[in-house]
């Protein structure tokens, strides 16, 4: 890493010296009373809010920076009061914190043209929706226009700020961006920073990079063919963009600091078939290799002819211990969304949402992440009905209706959504400026999400039952269902044996294997008909996102000797207590089912120890794995360099070890900056492998 980066990245990631710059924390709810008072609309107050943060904000410089931005402002106010707020829940369904979030615009949408040239040409369209007597477009169209002023307004106190204190580069690259389109890689680099950021004042969070390399890779290739980049400088100044993405993430809402959605995928086939891979794509890799960072999280697409040696330099990303790239393979994706409706071109240009959802850049306004099914809380729940059952087959099924219920409550519930406007996040998503429409109203594809939780902790309950109530016989009925019922407490020994001895998803097993097959073949069947109030799907899913920690606190006991409160995996993983055989057993049993069928996205998540990664044959050996995976039929893979005693060190001495990163469900995080339980759940997972 070059002296001049290493500075940078010292300034702004563990010193944070930005923060000196921060303006005072304002009453969140300032705008809120004041739109209430002059009775605003919803999407009048959308842009205004956005306007007032752009206003407010004041530039600041850092070292003799070629990237510009940098939030000072800390409060992104809201736009409705408490009250408000609870009478719109009485009618509907607020996801998250009500703002459009976890998509993916098309940045080239405003790259294309400039600002100046889109702000004409929504002037001239409201003027025809005027004409037509559509005045309610035209209002629309004279917000976006209002909040592109603003941006506006912001790049030019930027470039005076950079004129003053003598920095000609970002001066002179603020002289055509954001107004005009880009000519060079830094431009390129400079508008998306600019585009990007302003979606963070807007509220609108865990909004993702998208297909990075394949936008900006023209801008790249133009420049080192003129010779004003080699390879060298290009990395260079990609790894200054990197570190824009870590200024301001602790002004950014999430579970944990760092589950911020700054998602970024790289490579994939093309609808020919050819694979995208480009020089920008390998770049990418060495510069989050080299920085070490948790922004930009790294997401790679892979297919069957995707060369041995990308995968060893993921796995070189993955020994540093980032938890990225997370893989995800094209061969089981893109036929999984095609599957779902969505069209070919769409299905080839998929990318990944904050975490691990598939999603569409510029078309999709799904919410990929909307609720959860539990499939461990269906076992529990059919519990009471194991002394009932004649055989193992007329448990199973009764799990299924508890499956059945879930998901026809969870659709039932789930409708008329709210979302607040976006205007900004509009202009840079399909068929909104043409239809004078904002996009939290809808987009070409409007699909929910549901994740599946505890997936092997239902396999391996049901395997249990399976072998010792109806097989063997060795246990009654009667006696499993007073061990769970009192928490084991009494059946210690019974515990033990259900814990330890019974058959466990991730031995290449498939006596318990084959369970979770058909548990996943019902969830895709019990979900295949339905159809949300907006048109769309719900599409099914192997990951848990946060809901592992949830369903983990309120589920019961279950037969596979997990206790009341024990928690579930993470995402599509063995059970916190399976001992498995090794990694191998594992890819073979998490590739089995049909996972083209559960294209919500949710990657299989390992946990290696760090000594795994230290030599070129080690190396070599993890790549193969990974790739075995994706041969096998896996359509997603995050995995972990980590080490038990050294986690347990920072759990005591957090002050050492400020930059250990770990991978939690779907992002990567600093582990001494991640709640206590979430530290213990990591180390617990590391016992697995």
């Amino acid at each position: 890493m070059r002296e001049r980066i290493g500075k940078m990245r010292e300034f702004f990631t563990v010193s944070k010296g930005q923060k000196a710059f921060w303006q005072p924390a304002e009453d969140a709810y300032l705008l809120a009373e004041e739109f209430a008072a002059q009775g605003l609309p919803p999407l009048d107050r959308s842009a205004r809010r956005l306007i007032y943060v752009l206003e407010k904000e004041k530039p600041v410089l850092f070292f003799d920076e070629r990237i510009a931005f940098t939030r000072t402002v800390q409060t992104v106010p809201e736009i409705f009061l408490p009250e408000e707020l609870e009478r719109l829940k009485q009618d509907h369904w607020i996801h998250e914190k009500g703002e459009v979030c976890n998509i993916n615009v098309d940045y080239t949408a405003l790259m294309r043209v400039g600002l100046a040239a889109k702000k004409e040409e929504l002037r001239e369209r409201g003027q025809r929706f005027l004409a037509e007597g559509r005045a309610e477009q035209a209002h629309f169209l004279a917000l976006q226009t209002d909040i592109i002023d603003a941006v506006l307004g912001l790049a030019e106190r930027y470039r005076l700020r950079a004129e003053a204190e003598g920095n000609r580069i970002v001066a002179g690259t603020l002289l055509r961006v954001p107004a005009r389109a880009p000519e060079s890689f830094l431009e390129a680099l400079q508008m998306f920073r600019i585009l990007h950021f302003v979606m963070w004042c807007g509220g609108n969070y865990h909004n993702t990079v998208g297909r990075f390399d394949q936008y900006m890779y023209p801008y790249l290739a133009a420049d080192l063919e003129s010779g004003r980049l080699d390879e060298e400088s290009a990395l260079d100044l990609l790894e200054e963009f990197f570190l824009s993405f870590n200024r301001d993430s602790d002004l950014y809402p999430g579970i944990q600091q760092g589950d911020n959605g700054q998602s970024m995928v790289l490579g994939g086939l093309r609808e020919d078939g050819s694979d995208s891979y480009n020089l920008l794509s390998e770049l990418c890799m060495k510069a989050a290799l080299e920085l070490r960072l948790i922004d930009p999280k790294i997401n790679l697409r892979v297919h069957k002819n995707t060369p041995m040696e990308v995968y060893r330099l993921g796995t070189e990303m993955t020994k540093q211990g980032l938890g990225f790239p997370q893989y995800s393979n094209d061969d089981v994706v893109i036929p999984g969304l095609m599957g779902l409706g969505y069209d070919k071109r769409d299905a080839y240009n998929y990318v990944v949402a904050a975490c691990w959802e598939f999603i569409i850049p510029g078309r999709a306004m799904d919410i990929p992440n909307i609720e959860a099914v539990s499939f461990a809380g269906a076992v529990a729940d059919a519990m009471e009905q194991l002394e009932s059952c004649a055989d193992f087959e007329a448990f199973y099924e009764a799990v299924r209706e508890k499956l059945r219920g879930q998901i026809d409550e969870i659709c039932a519930r789930v409708k008329n959504v709210y979302l607040f406007p976006a205007p900004y996040l509009s202009l840079m998503m399909e068929g909104c400026c043409e239809k004078g429409r904002d996009v939290s109203e809808g987009c070409r594809y409007n699909n929910y999400g549901l994740h599946g939780t505890g997936v092997s902790t239902a396999a391996d309950s049901l395997a249990a039952v399976k072998k010792y109530v109806f097989e063997e016989k060795s246990v009654s009925a009667d006696e499993v269902c007073r061990a769970v019922g009192k928490d084991f407490s009494g059946y210690e020994e019974l515990c033990s044996r259900l814990r330890y001895e019974a058959p466990k998803m991730g031995n290449h097993d498939d006596f318990v294997d084959d369970i979770a097959v058909r548990l996943l073949a019902d969830l895709a069947d019990l979900m295949e008909e339905k159809r949300n109030d907006r048109g769309g799907r719900f599409r099914p899913g192997t990951g848990s996102a946060m809901y592992y920690v949830w369903h983990g606190r309120s589920i019961m006991a279950t037969p596979d000797g997990r206790r009341k409160g024990e928690g579930l995996a993470a995402n599509y993983s063995p059970s916190l207590f399976a001992r498995c055989r090794g990694p191998v057993s594992i890819i073979q049993s998490f590739s089995k089912p049909d996972l083209k069928r559960t294209m919500n996205g949710g990657p299989l998540t390992l946990e290696l120890h760090d000594t795994v990664f230290r030599t070129e044959e080690s190396i070599e050996k993890v790549a193969t794995l990974v790739k075995s995976f994706m041969d096998m039929g896996g359509h997603q893979l995050q995995l972990n360099a980590v080490n038990r005693d050294t986690m347990l060190d920072a759990q005591k001495h957090p002050e050492n070890y400020r930059n250990l990163i770990v991978r939690v469900w779907g992002w990567s995080g600093y582990f001494v900056e991640l709640d206590k339980e979430y530290q213990d759940h990591i180390i617990q997972r590391m016992e697995l492998t």
